[in-house]
């Protein structure tokens, strides 16, 4: 058993470790104006703020699964922007090589 000092007070502080989620909404906005393949980056985007969305009423598995999807999104999305890029670059320079 343990003793107490007469008039000592103890004080217990709850730190709650919240995980931050990153909704990568940025990267999906770029997406939707700039590399919108198949509408990706859009769908990406509404993604994005449904995990904001869940983020800011506390539900943070549900956030972190939408975020997933967005970030899944945004690297098919610029995966298939990078590429197409390429191709319209690369294809009519070939061409003109080849026929030239």
């Amino acid at each position: 058993m343990s003793k107490e000092e007469p008039g000592a007070t103890s004080t217990v502080v709850h730190i709650h470790s919240e995980t931050p989620v990153r909704d990568h909404i940025v990267w999906s906005l770029f997406n939707t104006i700039f590399l919108n393949v198949c509408c990706l980056g859009f769908i990406a985007f509404a993604y994005s703020v449904k995990s904001r969305d869940r983020k800011m009423v506390g539900d943070v598995t549900g956030a972190q699964a939408y975020a997933s999807t967005a970030k899944c999104l945004n690297i098919w999305a610029l995966i298939l922007g990078i590429l197409g890029t390429i191709g319209v670059i690369l294809v009519p320079v070939l061409i003109f090589v080849v026929f030239q």
